[in-house]
């Protein structure tokens, strides 16, 4: 039997889901390539966004926060700010830990909501943007970033792993690189890579739920479910109403034979969200207690929201 998985769009946000149906499969099994885009995690980089909605580098935002409540001229006050957050930077990347700079797990995934309701026309301006500055400043970690979320949510998903790539060589702490490398991957069916991707985006930002929800997923492409429970188990832990992640931590179990425990899972995700229930029928049985639903695809993962039109 055949697993199709869907991919909860975020996972770049790993929130936006498409409905497919599923068979109930055993531990040997792999899944086979999906018959639909993955609904992946939406994409985020280092940006943050101001009062006003528009978007501000992470790095501004930490040039207020950094000020130290000194009063300084404008003429003066940036540059000293810059060079103090740069300089904060520069000894985390040295040092390998997290760039100081870089989004918190809840502020990536507000980020990332934000981005996959973008418009096909926004993310062609998102890539107008980082294309411009990389004409002057061609080593841009974060204008490479940039142009490779635009490339990965307009499908040139080999065109996007080339900037990703570009963009770890310049700052390889940044936590949001990794993730969306990742995405990009799962979007290519290259799970095993993007296994090693989410768990960079772990090391440098250890409460990303969704960098667990998608090296989970990674895992379950590679029908490694006993290892995926451990990883989405610890995104519930970080969200105990992560429905998606209570969704596949309860279709991993049903293909070990952990019944209970896939039921267990999959009730407490069809109360989180109702679409869940039709993998509780088909993973485990219908509610009335009847036997599982044998026949068709699977249910939802990670994938890049689809543009709008």
């Amino acid at each position: 039997m055949k697993l199709h998985f869907r991919f909860p769009l975020a996972a770049f946000g790993l929130l936006a889901f498409l409905t497919n149906c599923a068979t109930t499969v055993t531990e040997k099994e792999k899944p086979s390539n999906m018959s639909q885009p993955m609904s992946m995690p939406v994409a985020t980089d280092a940006r943050r966004p101001d009062s006003t909605g528009a978007a501000a580098s992470a790095t501004d935002t930490r040039i207020i926060s950094e000020a130290n409540g000194a009063a300084a001229t404008p003429a003066t006050a940036p540059a000293a700010m810059t060079t103090a957050s740069d300089a904060a930077s520069a000894a985390a990347l040295a040092a390998d830990r997290p760039d100081p700079n870089a989004l918190s797990a809840s502020a990536a995934s507000a980020e990332r909501e934000k981005e996959k309701k973008m418009a096909v026309a926004d993310y062609r301006v998102m890539l107008t943007e980082a294309e411009t500055t990389l004409k002057t400043k061609p080593r841009d970690a974060t204008a490479l970033l940039q142009r490779a979320k635009a490339k990965s949510y307009l499908k040139q998903y080999p065109e996007a792993l080339v900037d990703y790539t570009a963009a770890i060589r310049y700052q390889r702490n940044n936590p949001d690189a990794y993730y969306n490398r990742g995405v990009n991957r799962l979007m290519m069916k290259q799970y095993k890579a993007a296994l090693t991707d989410f768990s960079g985006a772990i090391k440098y930002r250890a409460d990303d739920k969704e960098s667990y929800f998608g090296r989970g997923v990674a895992k379950m492409q590679m029908y490694q479910y006993k290892p995926a429970v451990a990883d989405f188990t610890k995104a519930i832990q970080l969200d105990s109403t992560y429905a998606d992640a209570w969704e596949y931590r309860g279709i991993s179990y049903s293909s070990f034979d952990k019944m209970s425990e896939a039921r267990r899972d999959l009730e407490r995700a069809a109360r989180l969200n109702p679409e869940a229930v039709k993998s509780l029928r088909r993973y485990v049985g219908n509610t009335d207690g009847r036997a599982p639903i044998k026949p068709t695809p699977a249910p939802r993962a990670p994938r890049p929201m689809p543009a709008k039109k």
